[in-house]
């Protein structure tokens, strides 16, 4: 068959959208079959195109013979020097057919064929483009809903959107142009599924990408997103950069960038913040746009903390339905509970935390408690372990023991006694009451001035700096119970007592 297929073959490669070397297997593939439907196999037929494409002939291969016994593959010696008066015995001859000789039936199974063909080529060529576009933005055209599911046009396939990824706060109408997410590429029995997503956290990273250049060029990096989709979203970004500001920079000059992807978010709030490997610092800031005064580690293997605000920010750090501390719990990785520091008083949690906290507070009621000098803020921990070792646990053994014995101490120097002594001072103020207790606490008001004592023979005598002296300050130097002036003996101890006032 000598014909011009050339026009042919362009205009299949054109309208489908495939090359012209697959436009050529096709009609290859298209009389083969129509050859097999005619003769039952197609292992002895060859397709030629010649070396301009413009004619396509099928020829049959068959074996000359002297008695037939399959005319698809063999041939008459007669018959074939018919058509080669050279042909001998055992050779082989190519006949060239007329495609239309093979039947109606024969030709209407090519076509099915060549449609199977172009399809398959069509599908495999449409997937290998959008397999490579999974996780881009992609914009088209709303084409219509059905069963809550959109379907968009992408000029050269149909997208669809479900209903689960799609954005409770935005309604679309016929033609309105949409910006999503290519979610998921498939092949199936009916062609190609493109699946598209609006909610996915990889769309809000795709449009940071597109809209700050820093976040594109990777000289800001997102640590992690998590969204509520519609409601809001929280950011966690960082540079290795320390010129660079990433919160600033995502935000953008009076807030130009981060209202323009609100804007494609359909208004849904956006928190940017700075991620921090501390995790006391990243659940601060993770909180966000809440205040946050302290985070205490409650338990660090099982990931959970403690953040503690002010009143005014309860409210805002837990957010609408919780939404605010549920998104910071999945952003930093942590169990976050959220406290007032009245709320924290009324928890019964363990003692370092609770101090930790009245310390930031500047709460003196947890200051009572401390004793020890393990307990003391900023504390050599190896001078404490070293002296509760040998014996000398609380603060108060520490100041009645002698420097001497302390020397005496293997490991103890007189530098780390000397740096101790110097943070009880700073500290610390012993507080004797009536019960003498001997519980120490750091000094947070200075007392009025102590009224200078000095033994003598039969009992004390006490000088006061100034006549106005507060008597409710006066104690026993030997005993430590509370004395008034106008005693000449103590009521605990019985020790004599006298009072002289300096003019």
């Amino acid at each position: 068959m000598a014909t011009d297929v050339t026009e042919a073959i362009l205009q299949l490669a054109q309208e489908r959208n495939i090359s012209e070397d697959l436009a050529v297997k096709i009609i290859e593939d298209t009389l083969r079959s129509a050859y097999k439907k005619k003769f039952g196999s197609d292992e002895n037929a060859e397709v030629r195109f010649d070396d301009a494409k413009r004619s396509v002939s099928i020829f049959a291969r068959r074996q000359i013979v002297d008695g037939i016994y399959n005319p698809a593959f063999e041939i008459e010696l007669e018959e074939a020097r018919i058509l080669n008066p050279e042909a001998e015995e055992g050779d082989e001859l190519l006949i060239e057919l007329d495609p239309k000789d093979f039947g109606r039936l024969a030709i209407a199974s090519a076509k099915q064929t060549a449609n199977k063909s172009i399809r398959d080529i069509r599908k495999d060529s449409l997937y290998a483009e959008y397999k490579d576009k999974e996780g881009e933005i992609i914009i088209g055209y709303y084409q219509r809903e059905r069963g809550g599911t959109i379907y968009v046009d992408l000029g050269k396939i149909e997208g669809v959107l479900p209903k689960k990824f799609q954005s409770p706060r935005e309604i679309y109408h016929v033609n309105d142009r949409i910006k999503a997410l290519i979610y998921k590429v498939e092949k199936t029995e009916t062609g190609l599924s493109v699946v598209l997503s609006r909610t996915h956290t990889d769309f809000v990273r795709a449009i940071f990408e597109l809209e700050v250049p820093e976040v594109y060029d990777k000289t800001i990096e997102i640590h992690k997103i998590v969204r509520e989709p519609g409601y809001r979203t929280k950011l966690a970004v960082f540079s290795s950069k320390d010129d660079v500001d990433p919160v600033g920079a995502c935000v953008g000059l009076k807030g130009a960038r981060i209202q323009a992807i609100i804007r494609e978010l359909e208004g849904e709030k956006i928190d940017v913040l700075k991620f921090d490997p501390d995790p006391q610092r990243f659940i601060k800031n993770a909180l966000s746009p809440a205040e946050v005064r302290d985070v205490v580690i409650l338990d660090e293997a099982k990931h959970k903390a403690l953040a503690i605000v002010s009143e005014s920010q309860l409210s805002l750090a837990i957010g609408k339905q919780g939404l605010n501390v549920r998104l910071a719990n999945r952003l930093a990785d942590w169990e976050i509970d959220v406290k007032t520091h009245f709320q924290f008083e009324e928890m019964d949690i363990v003692s370092e935390p609770r101090a930790a906290a009245s310390r930031l507070f500047g709460d003196s009621e947890y200051e009572d408690e401390i004793s020890t000098i393990s307990e003391l803020p900023g504390v050599d921990e190896a001078v404490a372990a070293l002296l509760a070792r040998n014996g000398i646990e609380y603060i108060e053994d520490f100041i009645d023991t002698v420097d001497e014995k302390l020397l005496a101490i293997e490991g103890l120097a007189k530098e780390q006694i000397d740096a101790l002594r110097r943070l009880i001072d700073e500290l610390v103020e012993v507080k004797v009451d009536e019960s003498d207790d001997g519980a120490f606490a750091p000094d947070e008001d200075a007392a009025l001035e102590a009224a200078v004592m000095e033994m003598s023979e039969g009992g004390v005598e006490a000088e006061a700096a100034e006549p106005d002296i507060d008597e409710e300050e006066l104690v026993c130097p030997e005993c430590g119970a509370r004395v008034t002036t106008d005693m000449t003996s103590c009521p605990s101890c019985g020790i004599g007592l006298s009072f002289e006032y300096e003019e």
